[in-house]
Formats: C-alpha cells, sequence, structure tokens
C-alpha cells in the first residue's frame, strides 16, 4: 500500500482528499504546516508528497527545496496543488523539481490519474534498473544513432517519469512540440504508446 503525505492549511480540502485517497487505497497522513511536515517525512518516509504552495511560515517552494537537499529524501515525488497557476509560477516548481502542478480548483480523478501515472513510471524503473541509475547508464551506440539531439533529451526525461507538461518546461519547447517528438519516439521504435517506449528503451540500457 502506498503511502501518501498531503500538506495544506485548508483542512476542509485535506479532509475531503484524505477520504477519497484512502477509498482508492492509500495509507494517508496530513498536516497543515511545512515544519512539521519535513519532521514527519524524515520519521516516516512517504512514497509521494502532495503540498499546497501558499502556506504561512514556509511554503510549498521552500518545502520541497528542504526535500531536495536532504539526499534520503529527494527522491519522493512531489505534487503541487494550488490557487497559483501563473505560468511562471508553474516553471518555478517544475525547476525545483516538483513532478505535477495541479491549480485549483481541479478534478479528484485528474490527481488520482497523476498519482497513478508516477507510481506506475516508479516501478518501471525499479523493475528494469534495480540497483542502477537510469540517468548514469549508456543505450548501445547503435540503438541511439536512430534519434536526433532533440529526441534524445525528450526521451531521457520520459525515462524519469516526467509528463508532456513538465517535459515542454524543462526543454523550454511548446507542449505541441513535445507530442510531436513523442510521436516521432514511438514512430521509430514501433512501439504503441510511452509504456512500450520505456520498456524498449530500458531493454537497451541494461
Amino acid at each position: 500500500m502506498k503511502h501518501l503525505l498531503l500538506v495544506d492549511d485548508d483542512h476542509y480540502l485535506i479532509n475531503l482528499l484524505s477520504s477519497y485517497l484512502l477509498a482508492e487505497g492509500f495509507l494517508i497522513n496530513s498536516i497543515d504546516n511545512v515544519p512539521e511536515a519535513l519532521g514527519l517525512v524524515q520519521k516516516n518516509k512517504p512514497d509521494l508528497i502532495i503540498t499546497d504552495i501558499m502556506m504561512k511560515q514556509l511554503d510549498g517552494y521552500d518545502f520541497i527545496k528542504l526535500i531536495k537537499l536532504d539526499t534520503l529524501l529527494s527522491d519522493i515525488p512531489i505534487i503541487f496543488l494550488t490557487a497559483k497557476g501563473m505560468t511562471h509560477d508553474r516553471i518555478k516548481g517544475y525547476n525545483l523539481g516538483c513532478h505535477a502542478y495541479l491549480t485549483k480548483p481541479f478534478n479528484p480523478k485528474e490527481l488520482l490519474a497523476v498519482i497513478k501515472n508516477i507510481f506506475k513510471n516508479i516501478d518501471l524503473l525499479q523493475v528494469k534498473s534495480k540497483s542502477s541509475n537510469v540517468s548514469n547508464t549508456y543505450i548501445n551506440v547503435q540503438f541511439m544513432n536512430l534519434f536526433t539531439f532533440r529526441e534524445k533529451s525528450v526521451l531521457n526525461l520520459v525515462l524519469k517519469g516526467y509528463m508532456n507538461k513538465e517535459i515542454a518546461v524543462n526543454l523550454n519547447i511548446s507542449l505541441r512540440n513535445v507530442e510531436k517528438y513523442i510521436s516521432r519516439l514511438l514512430n521509430k521504435t514501433k512501439t504503441r504508446n510511452r509504456t512500450e517506449l520505456v520498456r524498449l528503451v530500458l531493454g537497451k540500457y541494461l
């Protein structure tokens, strides 16, 4: 059972989300401030953190910075749920290392889909790489020669579990171009979807 930590000072929202995610089979802890959340994370590392940005004292940006500074915690996926929906806010969140950014109000089903997608990609990487870090392995030269430099850049982020919006922000390209590059990757590898693409490429890595 996956352990999720919810961090938000909106108690009504936290109660709703806790009930919804519990019903979906997750183990839930919730807290309303960053200092206590940090203490909780260090005692009992969660599989994923869902956090608001605008909170008293330390905010969500401070939270993710502190998480990323701790090598034992830096691999925890983080999802931002926030009313701060401006483009520069999202870019800041992605640059700090969040995996997804949902603007309030949001559909809980979308949040659930994002959570499942993150875990699916993490599980896929763990099964294939075990103790190896994908970013430090090498695909054989013949296989990599299929791709252009930009396609390789997109592929690397796909392997890390990034979604299309995150890829667009990280590479400073449009979402439409990301979709175009992923379509090219699928065509060149004769795969039908991202999951098959990741499985094929990991097979070439290891």
